[in-house]
């Protein structure tokens, strides 16, 4: 193993263990203390833990050995380490480092979205490099394996309402599966914009009679590729070339001032991309 794989494994395994840090801490500080469990195997161990008094991080390993032994069967042996090192922390986390903190006993609508928060930007982390907190998301990144065009906030939540049922009839209170929704619906949410905001960018259209020139500021100044796309006026029938480029966010102003300062009557057309990859942006290929 090579050096560059080495330290790009060790920064894999940091950020793991930061979001599972922060996913236990959303947990612990906020979410239990409610009598909430908003869905995944750490809201199974809540309901046990609330049902038997066993250790919540204690639990949560136990349920994951199944999951973990049909995941390294379909999604390979670097899904299976990562979720190891995050099904482990979390227990080490939940068990001993975090038990005996003072917990949030404030309002609950204030536990549901800073309790999701947390959760969603741990799981997010995690979800990045290509692990999983273990538990239903095993499961999730299997379903993302075979359809990855479905973000995986929303098949998170479609998965969590068994679980937020039984949690009603566990803890006796239909407000604590109210909460719940909420929690996770803030959760996903975060979620989905730790994995892909990244991704997002713009996609800008330029009509103008000196799109050559455009261009080569566009490659000069922003280190961006153009493309050129023929065209044909539908009224006038006249052949043209459309500049597409695609750009992050932040570089659309930029993009914007050199269409202006070239040429200010040209017409442009900018779409928001969900995502954007290939060279200059995240690489095509998944880890």
């Amino acid at each position: 193993m090579g050096k560059s794989r080495i330290k790009e494994m060790l920064l894999d395994t940091a950020v793991i263990l930061a979001g599972t840090f922060i996913f236990a801490a959303g947990l612990y500080f906020f979410i239990e203390p409610q009598h909430m469990a908003p869905g995944g195997v750490s809201g199974i161990a809540l309901i046990l833990n609330h049902l038997t008094g066993l250790p919540i991080g204690f639990l949560s390993a136990a349920m994951n050995i199944p999951l973990l032994l049909l995941g390294f069967r379909f999604v390979g042996r670097e899904f299976l380490w990562k979720t190891l090192v995050s099904v482990a922390s979390f227990t080490v986390f939940y068990d001993y480092i975090l038990t005996g903190l003072p917990v949030y006993q404030g309002e609950a609508l204030l536990s549901c979205l800073f309790g999701g928060v947390l959760w969603g930007v741990g799981i997010g982390l995690v979800f990045m490099k290509s692990g999983s907190t273990g538990g239903t998301d095993v499961i999730i990144k299997m379903i993302h394996q075979k359809k990855p065009h479905l973000q995986l906030g929303k098949v998170t939540f479609a998965s969590d309402v068994i679980i937020i049922i039984a949690s009603i009839f566990a803890f006796q209170s239909l407000e604590s599966g109210l909460y719940a929704v909420v929690t996770i619906f803030v959760c996903t949410q975060i979620m989905d914009m730790v994995i892909y905001s990244g991704d997002k960018g713009k996609l800008v259209y330029i009509f103008s009679s000196r799109n050559e020139e455009i261009s080569r500021r566009i490659c000069r100044e922003l280190d961006r590729g153009t493309t050129f796309l023929q065209a044909e006026g539908g009224y006038t029938g006249e052949a043209r070339k459309v500049l597409m480029c695609a750009v992050r966010r932040s570089e659309y102003y930029p993009v914007k001032r050199i269409v202006h300062e070239i040429d200010p009557g040209a017409f442009m057309i900018v779409a928001d991309s969900s995502e954007v990859m290939g060279e200059g942006f995240r690489p095509l290929e998944q880890k």
